[in-house]
C-alpha cells in the first residue's frame, strides 16, 4: 500500500543547496529533497510549526551557474534529526514567481543535482 500523500515526487539533492531566511538574512540550513510543491529542509536553526517564511536558495546548472530561487512557504511539520542540534523541517510552496518556478521545474526535470 502506497502512503504517499504528497501531490509531487520530491528529488533528493546529491550538492548542499544552502538556504537563507530572506527576512533575516540567516542561513538556516539545506535543502534534502525538492519538489514544485514543497522540500524537506535539514536545519540547524529551528523552524516553527504552522509558520511562514521567506527562504532564497540557488539550484545549480550546469557549467556551475545557478538560478536564484525565492519562495513563501508554511511549515507543515518539524522533527528532531538524527544530528544533535539538526531538526527536520517539511514546509509547503506557497508562493513562488513565474520565473522561479520555471527554474524549478528544469532543474527536476533534469538528472541528479
Amino acid at each position: 500500500m502506497n502512503d504517499e500523500r504528497r501531490s509531487a515526487p520530491r528529488k533528493p539533492t546529491t550538492v548542499p543547496i544552502e538556504v537563507v531566511d530572506s527576512i533575516t538574512g540567516e542561513n538556516i540550513g539545506r535543502v534534502g529533497n525538492l519538489s514544485r510543491t514543497g522540500m524537506m529542509l535539514i536545519c540547524h536553526h529551528p523552524l516553527r510549526d504552522g509558520a511562514l517564511y521567506q527562504l532564497r536558495f540557488r539550484l545549480p546548472r550546469s557549467r556551475g551557474d545557478h538560478d536564484e530561487i525565492e519562495t513563501g512557504v508554511h511549515t507543515m511539520w518539524t522533527d528532531q534529526a538524527a544530528s544533535n542540534g539538526y531538526q527536520w523541517s517539511g514546509v509547503r510552496i506557497i508562493s513562488i514567481s513565474g520565473p522561479a518556478a520555471a527554474s524549478l521545474d528544469r532543474w527536476l526535470t533534469q538528472g541528479a543535482a
